[in-house]
């Protein structure tokens, strides 16, 4: 693998006029940002549909896109929407940050104009019929799921009628008549958000950006993975939850963390082949170039915690699939590009099944200078095959975890990346520059860093319920100025892409050549 850099920017975080960012002119306008930056690769978060508290690590499912992302601006251009329809919507008032209550009101009246327009030539649409039946395996339970949750009020499917919590054919079918519409609509919001993803992703390939992209390695409760394939997890004969996900108590937490998450029934998962597994990394590999799988440590272990228990306190260590499962993987889908999320208490065993999988681990400056004084995640700990980050999604910003350090680090961190800096915001540079410089393969730097935000900039607290993923750049934040600064470093530490040549670069070359032969025929 040759020396590669790129940015963590969600897509959530994209600037726009609607409320959120989404697959609009930004996106694009990004895309080329990265190449002018030298940047090879763009990593994103979950690109599924989020229901409560907005995390994209908990979605309603593990094969759908979120609508939120849809363009209104490209429905707009397809004649589906009008202008006056988008701009007259309230979608909040700090173009800084998401208004999650005013999306969830209007985006789906707006899109609801768009599927109206779309009905009446959906018969005859032929893109749209050879998407729902290539992608039927998952996208009927998805859409059923989600009408039967606006059906049923927005509640979990664990507190639905009998009927419709065991997924009774008859009872459904009966329904069906009532919410069919409502399930057709599902389906455009999911055509939509694929069509244009495809676009976006297929024009940042041509310009050699890959896409990194987050799998959570539990699925949401409340989602229609859960719902769909009981079997899959450790659900008792009623299709009650037996176990649920979270961690055990340590210095952070004296209860330990509850995440609720249903865990696997591994033997059960074996049995099929690990079909659905494979069934959902395919998925992710029409999304993204490269898969990051958060929580690695569970295919090692994981903890589960017994149903209705309040805290985290009783849970048991039980055995995951090992590579039991990438065997399988590899088989069916071949080598899957893959990083392994393998950030905190890793025993051994994890470690061990990180190196015969032969996949990335990652290393993050920000744990590195505490008082020990011998992190692992300290530079001249890091090896080839690893993937070096400034900080994370759920980090602080660089300058705010700075401005947060005791004397004893901060005046640690300054000796070691010799840094002259007192500035947070040049001390916030040179740390950028370590991370380029480490020997890792791959360099990723999140946004908020470049430009040297503070903790309001901060996309994520774990263990906090409300008020995280909301944080946007404001348009025309990343200037000219900026890619040449990123530029500099990717060249000063050969991380520059050696290949394809920049898309305007070949035009020119072309243009060029042309040139030249007309000369040479004069």
């Amino acid at each position: 693998m040759k020396r590669e850099c790129g940015i963590l920017y969600p897509i959530s975080s994209l600037p726009s006029r609607y409320g959120i960012g989404g697959f609009s002119m930004e996106a694009y306008e990004f895309v080329d940002f990265l190449r002018e930056s030298g940047q090879s690769c763009w990593q994103i978060l979950p690109l599924g549909p989020t229901g409560f508290g907005d995390s994209p690590y908990q979605s309603f499912s593990t094969f759908a896109g979120n609508p939120y992302f849809i363009s209104l601006d490209h429905l707009i251009e397809d004649g589906l929407l009008k202008r006056e329809e988008c701009e007259s919507v309230d979608w909040g008032t700090d173009p800084e940050f998401i208004d999650y209550g005013a999306l969830y009101e209007n985006r789906f009246k707006v899109l609801r104009k768009a599927y109206d327009r779309f009905r009446p030539t959906e018969d005859e649409n032929e893109e749209f019929q050879t998407f729902v039946r290539e992608n039927a395996y998952w996208l009927e339970d998805y859409c059923l799921f989600m009408a039967l949750k606006e059906e049923n009020g927005g509640k979990c499917w664990i507190d639905w009628d009998e009927p419709y919590k065991i997924r009774d054919r008859k009872a459904i079918d009966l329904l069906s008549v009532v919410i069919g519409e409502t399930v057709d609509f599902f389906r455009f919001q999911q055509y939509e958000f694929m069509h244009q993803w495809q676009n976006l992703k297929e024009y940042a390939n041509d310009r050699g950006i890959k896409i990194i992209g987050d799998m959570p390695f539990y699925v949401s409760f409340d989602s229609a993975d859960a719902w769909a394939h009981p079997e899959l997890f450790q659900f008792d004969e009623d299709i009650n939850p037996v176990s649920v996900a979270g961690t055990p108590p340590d210095a952070f937490s004296a209860t330990g963390q509850l995440w609720g998450n249903p865990v696997y029934d591994w033997p059960y998962n074996k049995k099929t082949g690990y079909d659905w597994w494979i069934q959902r990394i395919a998925r992710c590999q029409e999304f993204y170039d490269i898969i990051r799988i958060d929580h690695f440590r569970g295919f090692d272990e994981y903890y589960a915690i017994p149903y209705g228990d309040k805290t985290a306190e009783k849970g048991e260590w039980e055995k995951g699939p090992g590579m039991d499962l990438f065997n399988a993987m590899k088989e069916k889908l071949g080598d899957v590009p893959i990083i392994a999320e393998d950030l905190g208490i890793t025993p051994d065993s994890v470690r061990e099944l990180l190196k015969e999988s032969g996949y990335p681990g990652m290393k993050v400056l920000q744990f590195a200078f505490d008082e020990s004084e011998s992190s692992t995640f300290l530079p001249y700990c890091h090896e080839k095959n690893f993937v070096v980050y400034t900080g994370t999604h759920d980090n602080m910003t660089t300058r705010g975890w700075i401005e947060s350090l005791s004397a004893h680090d901060r005046d640690f961190a300054r000796e070691y990346i010799n840094s002259i800096y007192t500035d947070y915001g040049a001390f916030t540079w040179d740390f950028i520059r370590e991370a380029y410089r480490s020997v890792a393969d791959l360099c990723i730097i999140p946004i908020q860093d470049y430009l040297v935000k503070g903790n309001e900039a901060r996309l994520n607290s774990p263990a906090t319920g409300m008020g995280n993923w909301r944080w946007r750049v404001l348009p025309n934040f990343l200037s000219d100025d900026l890619a040449k600064s990123i530029y500099k470093f990717a060249r000063l530490y050969g991380r520059l892409p050696k290949e394809p040549a920049p898309v305007e670069m070949e035009a020119e070359e072309e243009e060029e050549d042309s040139d030249a032969e007309e000369e040479t025929k004069a």
